[in-house]
């Protein structure tokens, strides 16, 4: 052990002495000119590396560099806007639109509309509106003379123009003077007091069980017997039913109500189906919607409890059935009048 101590101190020793005690390379200062100095020498004897001269910072040029581009120049700048449409311009007419002379002068009737006159007349309703100028709403009142254009067409089939047919006016139809008009939907019914009272009598032959109206001598009895669907009034969301709505089988009878005059038949109303409208004396009229078949053509005078139609399949109850409305004219208007206050028990 002790051998072993003395030989680690021996190599120790013999290290030490081989490092040396001095720098190899020169601390002297470099001359600036004569002789060359003496190459240096590192640590251990190597030849030291020479040393670049340090180069003075240059400042960059505060431009960059001009020079011509081969190619050619760059084209001139462009003005960018937002892109407007551009719209094709509208081609002359090729000749000047026609001129709509004056002709004849139609006289308005309680309920007449301006539409129902221009279809009756085979004309547009803004001529209408241009050769009358009543405003954008068309406005018409009874017994207001419309004048119609040169070229009207007098199809005598509107239930809304149901005047006579003025002179001078082409009827193909040989002149049969138009129906009066359906009455319009929407209006209240009239109270019990108000009703005007029958004057005149209505001969009827004997039939089902009938019964007076407002005091007067006209009898009414059911179109069809049958369930009672929808009845007279309000049905919601601003709606009413100006009549009342029965059930019974398909293709079942329909029989007026009353005694009168076929004053129109045909599906033109909106809503109602194929539709029969009869009127009675005293300004009474019935109205018998979503018939399945009409028996009669217009202008046939009926007896109470002819037929005049069957029963359909359009009224949307679910089943078979028609419309069935009562109506008295007041003043100008025809107004609704609940069919079961007249109707038979």
């Amino acid at each position: 052990m002790r051998t072993v101590v003395i030989v680690a101190a021996s190599l120790s020793a013999a290290a030490c002495m081989t490092y040396p005690s001095e720098p190899q390379y020169s601390t002297r200062p470099v001359p600036v000119g004569g002789a060359q100095p003496q190459a240096q020498q590192g640590p251990y004897g190597q030849p030291a590396q020479p040393q670049t001269p340090a180069q003075p910072y240059q400042q960059p040029p505060a431009t960059a560099p001009v020079g011509s581009i081969d190619g050619g120049a760059l084209p001139p700048p462009v003005s960018v806007t937002p892109a407007q449409p551009t719209y094709p311009a509208t081609p002359a007419p090729s000749s000047p639109p026609a001129v709509v002379m004056p002709g004849a002068a139609y006289v308005i009737q309680p309920g007449d509309t301006i539409s129902g006159v221009g279809r009756r007349f085979q004309t547009p309703v803004q001529t209408l509106i241009d050769l009358n100028g009543l405003g954008p709403r068309g406005a018409i009142t009874s017994g207001q003379r419309i004048i119609l254009p040169d070229s009207a067409v007098d199809t005598g089939r509107d239930p809304y123009a149901t005047g006579p047919s003025p002179a001078g006016v082409l009827v193909p139809n040989s002149g049969v003077v138009p129906p009066p008009p359906p009455p319009p939907s929407g209006n209240p019914a009239l109270p019990a007091q108000t009703r005007p009272v029958q004057t005149r009598p209505v001969e009827s032959a004997p039939g089902p069980a009938t019964t007076p109206v407002a005091g007067g001598t006209i009898a009414l009895q059911w179109p069809v017997r049958g369930d009672i669907l929808r009845r007279f009034g309000p049905v919601g969301m601003g709606e009413r039913n100006n009549g009342i709505n029965i059930g019974a089988s398909a293709g079942a009878s329909v029989v007026a109500a009353a005694g009168g005059r076929v004053a129109y038949v045909g599906d033109d109303l909106v809503g109602q189906g194929l539709t029969v409208l009869i009127v009675h004396n005293g300004g009474w009229r019935t109205v018998y919607g979503h018939l399945g078949s009409a028996t009669v053509k217009d202008g046939d005078d009926v007896r109470a409890g002819q037929q005049i139609g069957t029963v359909g399949l359009t009224a949307g109850d679910g089943r078979p059935s028609i419309h069935f409305e009562t109506r008295q004219m007041r003043g100008d208007d025809p107004v609704a009048v609940d069919p079961l206050s007249v109707l038979p028990r």
